[in-house]
């Protein structure tokens, strides 16, 4: 196996082990080939869910849920195809992410329309995205196959870093609306005292009020008595 290959499982693997994430294979030009590679890593089975190689339009339909229309208009080698198998696996395994190869290996394109060395690679993500990456290559079989399983572990790893980044930003625009929102409340609640501080004011009712009896005081009519004189 090529040193690079091997370099760069290595690595997507420690990403997968550092944040306890799974991962689920789909492929059809590679003939399993990215999952022999990944497998080949001591301690797989902690991380590595399960693995489809659906050569056939017919197993892509039946194994991973590809639509047939899809396949029919698009092409089993195209972007909607790569997503769809990706997606099929993600969910059929329950994985955190799942990778899926489509393309052609050659030497012969048996009547497709796209070019030998041709590979669309699907990336999908328990969180809901998916993308798929296409790239072009040249060489034999052997050395196609292998440069897809090469494209699709660095794919892999920048869709994630992608994801990461967009993650980061998201929760940052989260903290920027959430503090937001406080100091438009606070705004709120600082005008509502204002306008109840002038209400209390200006209020009619604020005079001093009225006692039926205050300290010290009597109320009554003061009442002299005389004796009578006589006429």
């Amino acid at each position: 196996m090529d040193a690079n290959i091997q370099s760069a499982a290595a690595k997507l693997v420690r990403k997968l082990k550092n944040d306890n994430y799974s991962l689920t294979v789909a492929e059809s030009c590679t003939g399993g080939l990215l999952a022999s590679t990944l497998t080949d890593i001591a301690g797989a089975s902690a991380w590595f869910k399960k693995s489809w190689v659906t050569y056939a339009n017919e197993a892509k339909v039946v194994e991973l849920g590809v639509d047939p229309e899809e396949l029919a208009t698009k092409g089993a080698v195209s972007a909607q195809v790569a997503i769809m198998m990706a997606k099929g696996a993600l969910e059929r395994a329950d994985a955190d992410y799942a990778i899926s190869v489509t393309g052609i290996a050659g030497p012969t394109n048996e009547g497709s329309k796209k070019q030998v060395g041709t590979v669309y690679v699907g990336i999908a993500s328990k969180h809901g995205w998916a993308n798929a990456i296409h790239t072009q290559i040249g060489g034999t079989r052997a050395e196609n196959k292998a440069g897809f399983v090469y494209f699709a572990l660095l794919t892999a790893m920048q869709c994630w870093d992608d994801a990461m980044v967009r993650k980061t930003e998201e929760e940052r625009e989260a903290i920027r609306a959430e503090i937001e929102a406080q100091r438009l409340e606070e705004r709120r609640e600082a005008e509502r005292e204002r306008r109840e501080q002038e209400a209390r004011e200006q209020a009619p009712w604020q005079d001093e009020a009225w006692s039926e009896k205050q300290e010290g005081e009597e109320i009554g009519l003061e009442v002299e008595w005389s004796e009578g004189q006589e006429e």
